[in-house]
């Protein structure tokens, strides 16, 4: 984790409907991260990003911060392969903010291959560290610090393709299906930490088709990206789960494309 001397923050109040939230936002510097920073920043939320990128995330905190200049958006360089690092990101992120409100896992990657026998299995090892482990690692770090605060969110990115894999997409599809295993998982313990009463936090799951950016759409101008969900959206959506009691969004998906 970075020192004081390399860590990007930024002090402010902020206005919106997430106005006293800490959100954490892991894998905070693609352009799924750097539009929900921009997001939770509108809506008020104080902001804490995490990347292993130190140059891509400290842009990404610049924009936040800059677009929303009453927000409190900081950045820390975290090694999420490392449990006892993510748990010292956690506890410190606790302690310096007094509470953490939500983890939203936005770590991706990709691998495929061009038919079901030429599949990789190094893809597999790749995404089993990107988007499992990474995964399991945040979890394992925030349960605790999201029950206290009491209603909080963990936040899934997951792709249609975990329940629909393609022979071309056995690693990856495989990668997102453990990963939602994990989190409705996660769901459970929030449920039953609840007992009677409603669970004090949620687990849930954003599914997408696959997501697009302006940039995709300059590099590719005559694609369709026909049932892609824009980073926009999605950070909407990730914002619009504080709206949903945690009972009715605990161990759900919510879909952000079409499906049958």
């Amino acid at each position: 984790m970075t020192d004081e001397t390399t860590r990007r923050g930024y002090e402010g109040n902020g206005e919106g409907g997430l106005q006293g939230r800490v959100i954490a936002v892991a894998g905070a510097a693609g352009p799924a991260g750097q539009a929900t920073l921009l997001r939770l920043a509108e809506e008020g939320a104080t902001v804490v990003g995490c990347d292993a990128d130190a140059g891509r995330l400290a842009q990404a905190v610049d924009a936040a911060r800059f677009a929303h200049g009453g927000a409190t958006v900081t950045g820390d360089t975290v090694d999420l392969l490392d449990l006892a690092e993510t748990r010292a990101w956690a506890a410190k992120t606790e302690k310096e903010y007094g509470r953490v409100d939500g983890l939203v896992h936005l770590v991706g990657g990709w691998r495929g291959s061009s038919s079901f026998a030429e599949t990789d299995l190094a893809d597999w090892d790749t995404l089993h560290s990107l988007l499992i482990r990474t995964l399991q690692h945040t979890s394992l770090a925030f349960e605790a610090p999201l029950k206290r605060a009491g209603d909080g969110r963990f936040l899934l990115v997951s792709a249609l393709g975990a329940g629909k894999p393609t022979a071309g997409n056995a690693a990856y599809a495989a990668s997102k299906a453990a990963a939602e295993a994990w989190t409705l998982a996660l769901g459970d313990a929030f449920r039953k930490a609840g007992g009677e009463s409603p669970p004090p936090a949620a687990a849930a799951i954003l599914v997408v088709k696959a997501l697009v950016n302006d940039q995709m759409r300059a590099d590719r101008p005559n694609a369709k990206f026909a049932g892609f969900t824009d980073v926009g959206d999605l950070a909407k959506a990730v914002a619009d789960t504080w709206t949903k009691p945690a009972e009715e969004l605990n161990g759900t998906r919510l879909w952000l494309t079409p499906h049958t």
